[in-house]
C-alpha cells in the first residue's frame, strides 16, 4: 500500500511512570533503522506490533534525545570547506 508523505507519520509516546517509550511508525526508512537496532540490540530494542503498513517498537525512553542545533563558527565551516576540496582533489574530482 503507498501512502503519502503526510501519512507516513512516526510517532513516540512515554510517560512519566514509565520507563518505556513505544515508537509508532509508517515510514519506511524509520523502519529500517528500527529493525536494524532490534536485530543488533534484542535485549534493548523491541518490535512488538506491526501490519502491512506501519510497525510499533519499545525500548527504554532514555534513549530519547532532544539536542540544541549544532553551531558551526565561520572558522570551522572555512576548515571543512578546504578540507573537501583538498579530499575532491586527491581524488582527482
Amino acid at each position: 500500500m503507498k501512502l503519502s508523505r503526510y501519512e507516513q507519520e512516526t510517532i513516540v509516546n512515554y510517560n512519566a511512570g514509565e520507563q518505556t517509550a513505544t515508537l509508532y511508525t509508517r515510514d519506511k526508512a524509520v523502519m529500517r533503522k528500527l529493525d536494524t537496532l532490534a536485530a543488533d540490540f534484542p535485549d534493548t530494542y523491541k518490535l512488538f506490533e506491526q501490519d502491512k503498513v506501519s510497525k510499533t517498537y519499545s525500548f527504554p525512553k532514555s534513549y530519547v534525545s532532544y539536542r540544541k542545533p549544532r553551531a558551526v563558527s565561520t572558522e570551522q565551516r572555512e576548515w571543512a570547506r578546504q578540507m573537501m576540496i583538498a579530499n575532491n582533489m586527491s581524488k582527482g574530482v
